[in-house]
């Protein structure tokens, strides 16, 4: 594994833990719950996220653009299960993506994307390493949304909990 495997690696854990401090011992019920006018929710952005990792990894592993079941589902936002089950496909989705990763000789590896409704009509190539990039972006983003809910839960700041 390259110096830029475990950067890239490396970020993607920080915003990933980032991502689940809001979580911290938050019941079923606090998780499905919205707190803002959006239709997000803790746990259903960790399902999101989980299933998004599943997807990227499944991309990337066959890079032949082909279109995984279920990454067109807008239900994937939606809480379902315990957040517990989230939690852990999540861990899961996260330890397989970073083995996979890790296992890349090189991160300039070209996959095809699949076809989507937002596609341009000429197929897409990204790297390895902007997959990689684009997992990061993800995860951060919805990280800040989950501090917000949190916060609008019940005013516990991911900030004071960083440790």
């Amino acid at each position: 594994m390259t110096r830029e495997h475990e950067d890239l690696l490396g970020l993607l854990a920080e915003v990933r833990k980032r991502l689940l401090i809001p979580a911290r011992g938050v019941s079923d019920a606090d998780a499905a719950k919205r707190t803002t006018v959006s239709e997000l929710t803790l746990g259903g952005l960790i399902r999101h996220l989980a299933t998004g990792e599943r997807l990227w990894l499944q991309i990337l592993r066959t890079a032949d653009g082909s279109l995984p079941d279920g990454m067109l589902d807008t239900d994937q936002y939606a809480m379902s299960e315990t957040l517990s089950h989230w939690l852990t496909a999540y861990a899961e989705a996260a330890a397989a993506t970073d083995e996979y990763v890790a296992s890349l000789p090189s991160l300039d590896i070209e996959v095809q994307l699949p076809t989507t409704p937002w596609s341009p009509p000429e197929p897409q190539f990204w790297s390895a390493r902007r997959i990689v990039l684009h997992l990061i972006h993800e995860t951060a983003q919805h990280a800040g949304h989950a501090d917000i809910i949190r916060e609008s839960l019940d005013g516990a700041n991911s900030t004071a909990q960083l440790a």
